[in-house]
């Protein structure tokens, strides 16, 4: 049972990235991409997790906040991170021929970091006990993984309006949609470092923010599929 605990464990660490990555994918009801393409976009977006890390760590020696690291440096790097993987293994390819589909990619990349995350994350509670890794899966299965494809699908559904739109308005586009993610992601990561000094800032988390993204992504996702239809 010891030897196979950390393997449950791994499991349950990488069950919340596919099972949204399935969500996600499901969302896109016309005209669904191919499974093949999700699965690069997801071990693509996993591997975009090093060179995100030494980019932060690079940043991390010359900046002693880690608030400043985690609500301005990392959601910058992270959300630029899973962009390029979009925009340069997906954008141009002919799959590419829909609004929505710049959602359904911006998450598979997205859920790609995050359950590469999550499993770091998970382990390193893991070691200091096994209920801890637990309810660390819990609460990130629920806030943090799907979080990081709420954070990616505000840019890519910019990107599969650009992909669309006129040629001089495509950089305007991604460009607000990229700042936004990165907004989102910084205010996100900055609730959750104050929560426990201020308990004002855990309720509008729960309350406010994620509700809100959730809604973003339920308005993008129809506004796309309805763009897709016309």
């Amino acid at each position: 049972m010891v030897e196979i605990e950390p393997l449950v464990i791994l499991a349950l660490a990488l069950g919340p990235g596919i099972f949204w990555a399935w969500y996600f994918y499901r969302r896109d009801k016309y005209e669904p991409e191919p499974a093949a393409l999700i699965v690069k976009l997801f071990l693509l977006g996993a591997l975009i997790t090093f060179p995100v890390a030494f980019v932060e760590g690079f940043f991390g020696l010359f900046i002693a906040s880690s608030l400043i690291m985690g609500a301005v440096v990392a959601p910058i790097v992270e959300e630029y991170g899973k962009y390029w993987v979009v925009r340069r293994f997906a954008y141009r390819n002919a799959e590419f021929d829909e609004p929505m589909d710049g959602i359904v990619y911006a998450a598979a990349a997205a859920l790609g970091l995050a359950s590469l995350e999550n499993v770091l994350y998970v382990f390193t509670a893991y070691l200091a006990s096994p209920a801890l890794a637990f309810s660390t899966i819990v609460i990130r299965a629920i806030f943090s993984v799907p979080g990081h494809a709420l954070f990616a699908s505000v840019w890519g559904y910019a990107l599969g309006r650009a992909k669309f739109a006129a040629a001089d308005q495509r950089p305007a586009i991604v460009f607000q949609g990229l700042v936004l993610a990165m907004a989102l992601h910084g205010i996100f990561n900055f609730l959750l470092m104050i929560a426990e000094v201020f308990a004002y800032a855990l309720a509008i988390f729960v309350l406010v923010l994620t509700p809100g993204l959730w809604i973003l992504a339920n308005r993008n996702i129809t506004s796309a599929l309805r763009h897709g239809r016309e």
